[in-house]
């Protein structure tokens, strides 16, 4: 669709050499100006941040033009950041030149920079991580980049028995200050990869360690005090983790954070930032969202990237085993919207989990009732607080990328999609039909059902997963798209060629996901729980309002969306 734009003439002379002359009206391409771009047109006379997508990498020849390109000037807009990983740019322009900017026919897709936010007793022994320990494998030499806001240097994340961090690199893209004032970060940190130093529980030291106590951490931090952040900043902080890959073998990316979902994974540039990195050799877990009470197609970005590993949230209700275990009722479901994309692909402890404490941060000053006191992690029950309990797709997601840096301890071969399909196939598939939580708060009663939309290929096993050397993708492990038939009320995975679910027996979409994880009842198919309606299908009562997006009840307290 073309739009027609009336105004002055235009007459700009872009850095990159193009000479843009227009009178009387310009035409903009839709498809090229994301949806919640467009509506901000119609004030000409003020400015917007974007991010621009070309459609090849920029080429600048000649002494000056090297000179230019780092700082492109886009129609007098000012460049605040440019991404080799994506040839593209975050900038500032006056929103009366985006249409002439989107008319550049090297400029592939022009973005909002969005804002974004922050999305171990039993923990670990409900993932099997204690089996992994046993054998050796507690991450040592991997690199995970959390990607989050900042990370307080906690003894829990010292090389044992010394003062030596294993947190070997930071850089904020908020501030000068390199620290963790709001206090996620750090949490998410001690759940990959905090060692339980400070914790002195009689016989079992390890009760409060991460899944991979042993792995390094590099700490770039993208949210500020209030757990804000932009996709500009998270971009960047992708490109650094790739470009310091081999620097600190990172392996791993963990993504506690999210956003709404406005296009297609494939124009989104955060989405194709994270696939970049999957590309670059690098295993990226992302959070699915804490939106599951609203329902279906619920999945935050960049956790619609169907490279990556989205992780929905489960309850350990208190205790080891993991036969009680049930699913979050606020953990985001599937399919994508837009995409249709399968989501989540599996699901892991996430709720009331303990873990490390920033003692200066937001979230401690914020919730004070959820540090938890010396008296559950020293047997003298004194001393200063040093752990704290959050909820959420946050901390499931610590779980699992600790879980990755494991598995590419025992085998550095492994590629992101074999990582992957390993997590996925050997995923625990028993469920209830269904469960109930409560909101303690406001009295409503919520009844999830175990299907793909929910827990995706099922609960992560990290001991089985280091068992399973014969599964090894030959070809990519995208989660696969949705394709319904409302007519028949059948419901059909689709993959595109070269992927590797359905290939082998060991790989196909039963033994992946489970039959009766395929199977569907109405409240998946056929019904208005899931297909066609506007509860579902990215509405305001969804993606854009305060009451879901912003608010403590949703990123990770133990109130609200804690179901305690």
């Amino acid at each position: 669709m073309k739009r027609l734009v009336t105004g002055k003439c235009l007459a700009r002379v872009a850095s990159v050499g193009i000479l843009l002359i227009g009178c009387g009206g310009l035409f903009a391409n839709d498809s090229k100006i994301s949806p919640d771009l467009l509506p901000l047109l119609a004030n000409p006379s003020g400015t917007v941040n974007v991010i621009v997508q070309y459609s090849a990498p920029q080429q600048c020849p000649g002494l000056l033009g090297k000179l230019l390109c780092p700082v492109v000037n886009l129609l007098g807009g000012v460049v605040y950041s440019t991404f080799s990983l994506l040839n593209a740019v975050a900038a500032t322009v006056q929103t009366s030149n985006v249409v002439a900017l989107s008319n550049q026919s090297n400029v592939a897709y022009i973005s909002l920079d969005r804002s974004l936010e922050a999305a171990l007793d039993y923990t670990t022994q409900a993932v099997g991580a204690p089996a992994a320990w046993n054998l050796g494998w507690t991450g040592t030499g991997i690199g995970v980049a959390v990607i989050d806001s900042g990370i307080y240097l906690h003894p829990d994340l010292n090389v044992a028995g010394t003062s030596q961090s294993r947190v070997v690199y930071r850089q904020s893209f908020v501030t000068s200050v390199q620290n963790d004032d709001y206090g996620h970060g750090t949490h998410v940190a001690g759940i990959i990869a905090g060692n339980g130093s400070s914790s002195q529980v009689p016989g079992n030291f390890r009760l409060l360690s991460g899944v991979a106590p042993n792995a390094n951490l590099l700490d770039l931090r993208v949210l500020d005090e209030n757990g804000a952040g932009s996709d500009s900043l998270v971009i960047a902080a992708i490109q650094q983790a790739v470009q310091l890959k081999s620097a600190y073998n990172v392996r791993v990316i963990n993504l506690s954070v999210g956003r709404p979902i406005y296009e297609s994974c494939a124009m989104d540039p955060l989405c194709q930032a994270v696939e970049a990195a999957w590309k670059a050799g690098i295993v990226v877990v992302v959070a699915a969202g804490n939106l599951g009470r609203n329902g279906y197609s619920t999945i935050t970005a960049p956790g619609n990237s169907p490279h990556a590993i989205t992780v929905g949230c489960m309850k350990t209700n208190g205790t080891y085993s993991t036969s009680d275990d049930t699913i979050a009722s606020y953990s985001s479901r599937g399919p994508t919207y837009i995409d249709l994309t399968a989501k989540p692909d599996v699901v892991a402890p996430g709720n009331l989990v303990v873990s490390l404490l920033d003692p200066g941060s937001t979230l401690a000053a914020q919730f004070p009732a959820n540090v938890e006191p010396p008296s559950y992690y020293t047997s003298s029950g004194s001393g200063p607080a040093v752990y704290f309990q959050l909820n959420g797709t946050s901390m499931s997601t610590a779980v699992v990328a600790g879980a990755a840096a494991d598995m590419l301890q025992a085998t550095p071969s492994l590629s992101p999609d074999t990582v992957k399909a390993r997590l996925m196939q050997t995923a625990s598939k028993t469920f209830p039909p269904y469960s109930t939580a409560t909101d303690p708060q406001n009295g409503v009663t919520y009844t999830d059902t175990y299907d793909i939309f929910t827990v995706g290929a099922g609960y992560v096993n990290v001991d089985a997963a280091l068992a399973s050397t014969a599964v090894v993708a030959q070809g990519g492990a995208e989660s696969p798209s949705v394709v319904y038939n409302p007519l028949l009320g059948l419901m059909n995975l689709t993959q595109g060629s070269g992927v590797v679910w359905g290939s082998t027996a060991t790989l196909g979409v039963n033994a992946v996901w489970g039959t009766a994880l395929l199977s569907g009842t109405n409240e998946i198919m056929g019904s208005n729980a899931v297909w066609g309606t506007n509860a579902v299908w990215g509405t305001n009562a969804v993606w854009g309002t305060n009451a879901v997006w912003g608010t403590n009840a949703v990123w990770g307290t133990s109130t609200g969306y804690g179901d305690n």
